[in-house]
């Protein structure tokens, strides 16, 4: 039994409109980009969760989230420049030792490297027994046709604060006064401190933008592992101590 299992579990996607089901094993030949999710959002009065619809630059519209984690999973999404992001991409049907189950990952993101990544969301206290069957299942399901998975449980401290900073300026940008030349310019050669950064160009408040436009689309480098200010180190893309 367990030799055929991607050949017994299902997956059902909306294509053009209607429900088409592939065997696990199949799955890699679905036309991902051409589906719909699996089921839509709702909003009422006194719900629990925070639906709502992120912009991405990536992608240039916005997609939908089911609570406030997973809008931040999108954020962080966004920043990694994805070229697609499919909220409840489809349905699981698989087995497990107490019978059989359904399950619909909150996402399937297409990378800029044109791999695929399944992912849910859920924080880590809210897991429970059944939700850990469903996570492993699906990450079976994401290893028969050669798709990372993940299951997004929490963030290290000020990364999603770092983010949220940085997304402020993630729009296209018009550089008049040349900030982002100089900018890069002033951080060629190494580590140096973003207020130190800024004042290299014309206008040091119009610099400040442009740096962190800069730090979105990762032209400069710092660590998001720590809060963003004046005395933070910044650096050129590809910098390694060893140079």
């Amino acid at each position: 039994m367990r030799d055929n299992w991607a050949s017994r579990w299902t997956a059902a996607w909306q294509i053009n409109g209607s429900e088409v089901v592939w065997p696990v094993r199949d799955q890699g030949s679905v036309p991902v980009l051409t589906s719909q999710p699996v089921r839509g959002f709702t909003w009422r009065t006194k719900q629990r969760h925070r639906p709502g619809l992120e912009f991405l630059v990536s992608t240039g519209r916005k997609h939908g989230f089911e609570s406030l984690e997973e809008r931040a999973v999108l954020l962080a999404l966004d920043f990694l420049t994805v070229i697609e992001v499919l909220p409840q991409p489809f349905t699981l049907s698989f087995d497990h030792v107490d019978g059989h189950a359904g399950h619909t990952p909150d996402f399937l993101a297409v990378m800029g490297d044109g791999g695929y990544w399944l992912l849910d969301v859920r924080p880590a206290d809210l897991i429970g027994e059944m939700d850990a069957v469903k996570f492993a299942a699906s990450r079976e399901a994401a290893a028969a046709c050669g798709w990372r998975y993940s299951v997004i449980t929490g963030w290290r401290p000020h990364v999603l604060a770092g983010l949220d900073a940085l997304s402020a300026q993630r729009r296209p940008l018009t550089d008049q006064l040349g900030c982002q030349p100089a900018l890069l310019a002033a951080s060629a050669d190494g580590p140096v401190a973003f207020g130190e950064l800024v004042q290299a160009t014309r206008v040091p408040a119009v610099g400040r933008a442009h740096a962190v436009h800069l730090l979105w689309h990762r032209q400069l480098g710092f660590d998001l592992g720590r809060p963003l200010n004046d005395s933070s180190l910044v650096w050129p893309a590809g910098w390694t101590e060893c140079q």
